[in-house]
């Protein structure tokens, strides 16, 4: 059975306990909106293949976050992080306390449940303006939990 699906509930607690804490936030629904907001910020920002690259490293909740509802289309150009900080605060608009750390917290967050040398070198491909903008000091996050790497990404199976 695949790690990711073996602790899918922890993996998921530690990626909400992490990104809530990083945004000062006081309830996970509050964190699930800012993640939501930045992960489909991302993806807009995506053509499939890396989309999906991405995807494959994510444990399963933000996996599910990052494709629910997806229309793949031509990618929308990035931004800084300014720019995509506002457009993750603009998820229902009304109902949204994401804080302006939000990008930064939720990278921090996903290096709590994926290990560095699956997601750098998929943060890489993305670009030079993508890494800086998703750039964490070193510094500013534990490592991940689980030390095992992901052989199979997601439950049904990963792609290769």
């Amino acid at each position: 059975m695949p790690r990711t699906c073996r602790h899918a509930g922890a993996e998921r607690q530690r990626f909400l306990d992490v990104a809530r804490d990083e945004m000062d936030l006081v309830t996970n629904n509050l964190a699930y909106t800012a993640i939501e907001g930045v992960l489909l910020t991302l993806r807009r920002r995506l053509a499939a293949e890396p989309a999906l690259r991405f995807a494959d490293i994510l444990a399963t909740v933000p996996q599910a976050i990052f494709a629910t509802h997806w229309q793949p289309a031509a990618p929308s150009p990035g931004g800084n992080r300014d720019e995509e900080t506002g457009e993750a605060q603009a998820l229902r608009l009304h109902n949204n306390l994401t804080p302006g750390n939000c990008i930064e917290a939720k990278a921090i967050a996903l290096r709590a449940i994926v290990r560095a040398d699956e997601i750098d070198p998929v943060l890489a491909a993305f670009g030079p303006q993508a890494q800086a903008l998703w750039h964490v000091d070193p510094g500013a996050f534990a490592p991940s939990i689980f030390p095992e790497p992901r052989v199979a990404r997601a439950c049904g199976g990963g792609r290769k």
